[in-house]
């Protein structure tokens, strides 16, 4: 009985691990981005820099997350998901803690690059391990809950940011993420290798590179993470732009992050949570068609009220809500069917699928933000542009798709 009940443990805790590891890991880049965002005032006080300057330790930081993704996922699929886990969390730990003893504004955005090279491996290979582990409807469900935990990062980092700036200055929010990364670092140490030898692929520069020109001449592949991406990019508009929404919108203080962040979370939680029950149901094509139904009903919302009725939390924020509703349905079904293209690079992959969805973000953060700050119409049209070439590149997916099967049943 006892050694049933150990036999059982064994083949079900692991996998357990293995998800709320994956889940964790990807908790890294919205903590990192998230957690400071309070502190803004107090960062440019302490170095003496504007808020334009300031905030492009946002965007290095993204930037050097977007290019870092290239290198993660070819090395995770030569070395194991595992040792590239922990080199890219023993980095993240070695540049928080810098962050933390920054004297200027310079050493300060050098090392907010660094946070950003080291993040990406942990987005990579979390969402690697799961695939390596799980068959398509079961990766599909991990993937829901991996988003749903996920989801959490958003809401608390701006709260914890903002509860660490108040009790211990802007520094010990910096201490905070070196001792997240260094709890990362012990989990990666206690779960197993899901890579096995005969999978692993070659690390040598010439091989990385077809492998990457293969995957971005895939055009069906193209088309779904740059709608994933896309989509993505009519939240983070409003992530990007927290500061504005709260300070200058809403009229509010550094302690009311949350007052925005809670709600959109708890929108994408919910829409995880859906997901994932109707995962083992429900065809990709009916969860991808009513994640954007809803993301459309949210925008068209979102235009209307920012037209007719004045800045509130609920006229501002509840919008924000069911657009990270219907993004959370969909994230987990685009992500698999990506992968799925490229079972033997897979690391490679994400690699790019994570490329382009921050480059994206970087995109909003140094382009779009500047742009749209004046006015909450403007985010709203922001948001709706976004949402509308993320639409039009999951319609072409489907067009050639269907083009695609018409060919193979002539042939057949």
């Amino acid at each position: 009985m006892s050694t049933a009940s150990s036999d059982t443990t064994r083949r079900t805790n692991p996998k357990l691990q293995l998800t709320l590891t994956a889940a964790l890991l990807s908790m890294v880049g919205p903590f990192s981005i998230n957690a400071y965002l309070p502190s803004f005032p107090d960062i440019e006080a302490a170095f003496g820099v504007s808020r334009v300057l300031l905030s492009q330790s946002l965007t290095v930081y993204l930037v050097a997350f977007a290019i870092s993704t290239l290198f993660w996922g070819p090395l995770s699929d030569r070395i194991g998901r595992r040792k590239t886990l922990l080199a890219s969390m023993s980095l993240y730990l070695v540049a928080s803690i810098g962050c933390a003893l920054a004297t200027d504004a310079h050493s300060f955005v050098l090392l907010r690059a660094g946070q950003g090279l080291a993040a990406s491996g942990g987005f990579i290979i979390g969402r690697s391990m799961i695939r390596d582990s799980y068959d398509t409807r079961s990766a599909q469900k991990a993937m829901a809950h991996v988003t749903l935990i996920f989801a959490l990062g958003p809401a608390i980092a701006p709260i914890v940011g903002g509860w660490l700036q108040e009790q211990f200055g802007w520094r010990s929010i910096f201490w905070f993420l070196g001792s997240f990364g260094l709890l990362l670092l012990l989990l990666g140490l206690a779960i197993k290798e899901t890579l096995p030898e005969d999978k692993r692929s070659s690390f040598h520069p010439y091989e990385v590179g077809i492998a990457y020109w293969k995957i971005t001449r895939h055009t069906q592949f193209v088309c779904l993470i740059f709608s994933l991406s896309m989509g993505f990019g009519g939240v983070f508009v409003y992530i990007a732009g927290a500061p504005t929404v709260i300070y200058k919108f809403l009229g509010l203080t550094t302690n009311d992050f949350g007052l925005q962040f809670i709600p959109m979370v708890a929108g994408m939680m919910l829409g995880s949570y859906y997901a994932g029950r109707k995962s083992q149901y429900w065809p990709p094509a009916r969860t991808l068609f009513t994640g954007f139904a809803i993301m459309a009903i949210a925008t068209v919302l979102n235009l209307f009220l920012s037209l007719n009725s004045t800045a509130t939390i609920f006229t501002v924020i509840a919008p924000l809500a069911l657009y990270a509703f219907g993004y959370a349905m969909l994230m987990p079904v685009i992500t698999i069917l990506a992968l799925d293209y490229f079972p033997q690079r897979r690391g490679s992959a994400t690699s790019m699928q994570g490329f382009v969805q921050v480059a994206i973000s970087a995109t909003v953060t140094s382009i779009a933000i500047p742009l749209l700050h004046d006015s909450r119409l403007s985010f709203a049209i922001g948001q709706l542009l976004f949402l509308c070439v993320a639409v039009a590149l999951i319609l072409i997916y489907y067009t050639i798709e269907k083009r695609a099967a018409a060919q193979e049943s002539k042939i057949c």
